[in-house]
């Protein structure tokens, strides 16, 4: 059956509506609790997805609830369609009375949110995972409960937290208007983690859009705040870095919080230190001063710092500990020169390794390879590998061969002293692969002649004391024949 409406003239007049009625034109609706934020009906724009009901005073076989279709265009009694995408609650019952003004006299609508869509927001720029999210509203509690709109923080959140490498003092909100050029909001974060203000209103909208632009500059002490920051990088995400020169075994990494060399890896952040454990620890020719970390940006350029870990050392300066993004590249330089006490001190930093492997050869209680701290000197390797052999050993000085780190070999003759301390002309620090030379006593050297003569396998066997692989070294280096 058809639905019968009246025309404009056969309907009675209106009485007028009382004064101060919330649906009378001027009268606007009364604001919408979001809250902590509190955001009026005028600032929240209708589209595809909203539930409204419209109320048309005295007339209640006209009003009713609607949920708005995709174009945004309602099928109303007596006048069709009226698109109210994109408008507010107060405009859009504006929009409603005039359409309705054409076949009631002073018609009295009073239009009301009952749910709202998500809101579609556009995150890109430095976060960690750029797109387009949909972000619902809240309720409160109650029969009219209110309703919490999403923040720019909450956003920005959903999208994983911005990188290392975002400027997040000048954060830009894009928001879209429907008569004008768009709104452009610029959000200072830094103030918010500083003194926990925030000058703007960062509710949301539908439609907004989200960019967070790439700082010039790293400044290692921001890195550090911000990420402690609920809308920073979790430092449970592991990072994939690279790892490259002065460590034992370069690399590419993947580096989480925590301290690598246990199973507590929800501790602490992913830093520069735990990436060079994760490498094997640096070499004693590290050059800590000068590390370079190489970060790529959102943007597809690069940034460039360096990280001074001897200031760490020296003066426990945490920032300096850099941390990590994913896809970083650190680069530990060769150092030009070190004194002694710098090797023994960086020997003993948590991100140097923990055992070197060196070799002691010839006339030791143990010839072989010994593994030692990192800080060993010549004497503590001599007493490691047994101590002299008393009957065979020449007890004044010793032969340290040194493989070079650019491809070379050194060797020279180290004067033994057990009472020494460190000292690089008596007592030298040990680095990785260094080998140590216990030559013959005279005494023994004529007893091996006499014996070779009397026994020629003797030479052989007691050549077996020897490693294979450094009797050939040796054999290259003239010591042995």
């Amino acid at each position: 059956m058809a639905t019968y409406y009246p025309s404009k003239a056969q309907l009675p007049p209106l009485p007028p509506p009382p004064a101060g009625y919330p649906g009378h034109q001027g009268f606007p609706p009364p604001p919408l609790s979001s809250g902590s934020n509190v955001l009026s009906t005028a600032a929240y724009t209708l589209g595809g997805g909203d539930n409204i009901r419209i109320d048309i005073f005295e007339l209640p076989q006209y009003s009713g609830e609607y949920q708005i279709p995709a174009g945004g265009a309602i099928q109303l009694p007596l006048i069709d369609s009226v698109s109210v995408q994109g408008l507010t609650l107060e405009e859009a019952s504006e929009a409603i009375s005039q359409a309705y003004s054409r076949v009631l006299k002073r018609p009295l609508i009073t239009l009301s949110l009952l749910a709202t869509r998500p809101l579609n927001i556009l995150i890109s720029g430095e976060v960690n995972r750029p797109g387009s999210y949909p972000l619902a509203l809240t309720s409160g509690a109650g029969t009219r409960p209110s309703v919490q709109f999403p923040t720019l923080l909450q956003a920005i959140e959903k999208a994983q937290g911005v990188t290392l490498t975002a400027d997040i003092q000048r954060i830009q909100l894009r928001r879209p208007a429907a008569r004008g050029p768009e709104q452009v909001l610029v959000v200072n974060l830094r103030e918010f983690l500083e003194t926990g203000r925030l000058p703007q209103d960062l509710t949301l909208r539908d439609g907004d859009s989200i960019f967070v632009p790439t700082s010039a500059q790293v400044a290692l002490n921001d890195v550090r705040q911000l990420s402690t920051a609920s809308f920073g990088t979790s430092i449970d995400q592991p990072r994939t870095v690279a790892v490259l020169g002065e460590v034992n075994s370069p690399g590419s990494y993947v580096v989480v919080g925590g301290n690598t060399q246990t199973e507590l890896r929800t501790l602490g952040f992913p830093t520069v230190t735990r990436a060079i454990q994760l490498a094997g620890g640096v070499r004693p020719l590290a050059d800590v001063r000068r590390i370079q970390v190489r970060r790529l940006t959102k943007a597809g350029g690069e940034q460039l710092f360096n990280v001074n870990l001897w200031q760490l050392l020296q003066q426990g300066d945490i920032s300096q500990d850099a941390i990590l993004q994913d896809g970083d590249t650190v680069i530990i330089p060769t150092a030009t020169e070190l004194t002694p006490a710098e090797v023994s001190e960086l020997a003993t930093a948590s991100f140097s390794p923990d055992k070197i492997l060196v070799s002691v050869v010839g006339e030791v209680g143990r010839p072989g390879f010994v593994e030692v701290p990192p800080n060993t000197t010549l004497t503590q390797a001599l007493l490691t590998a047994g101590g002299f052999n008393n009957s065979r050993a020449y007890r004044e000085s010793v032969e340290l061969i040194r493989l070079n780190f650019d491809g070379t070999v050194s060797r020279r003759t180290v004067p033994v002293d057990f009472a020494q301390g460190i000292n690089e002309q008596t007592n030298p620090l040990l680095r990785p692969n260094d080998i140590i030379v216990v030559k013959r006593s005279g005494i023994a050297s004529v007893a091996d002649t006499v014996n070779t003569a009397l026994n020629p396998a003797a030479n052989i066997l007691a050549l077996i004391t020897i490693p294979n692989r450094f009797l050939e070294f040796l054999t290259l280096l003239g010591i042995t024949k």
